[in-house]
């Protein structure tokens, strides 16, 4: 089978804001209240980032679409990996409360 006439696969561009991950182990902090106070940070620039978009879509500023939808799944996926990340240290803290000494 000969497929000579295919396009090379590319990645896709970055997203302007910047990962929960990747902001986290970047921040060369060494305290879990720095970690959480940088995810927090992270987490609201993303959704800050997207609520700009949404206003330039709006106003007409803007007629890329894509991008803005792109800045609202982000906004919707950070958030949502915020609130299973919560959940997971609540349900191990009242693990560790159950335990008996």
């Amino acid at each position: 089978m000969n497929i000579n006439g295919t396009l090379p696969l590319t990645s896709p561009a970055p997203i302007a804001s910047p990962t929960l991950a990747g902001s986290i182990m970047g921040a060369g902090s060494s305290s879990f209240g720095d970690y959480v106070k940088t995810a927090v940070e992270t987490l609201d620039r993303t959704q800050k980032n997207a609520e700009f978009e949404i206003g330039k879509t709006v106003t007409g500023e803007s007629q890329d679409l894509h991008r803005t939808i792109a800045a609202l799944q982000t906004a919707d996926l950070s958030f949502q990996l915020a609130l299973q990340v919560r959940n997971k240290f609540i349900n191990a803290f009242e693990e560790v409360m159950r335990m008996q000494v």
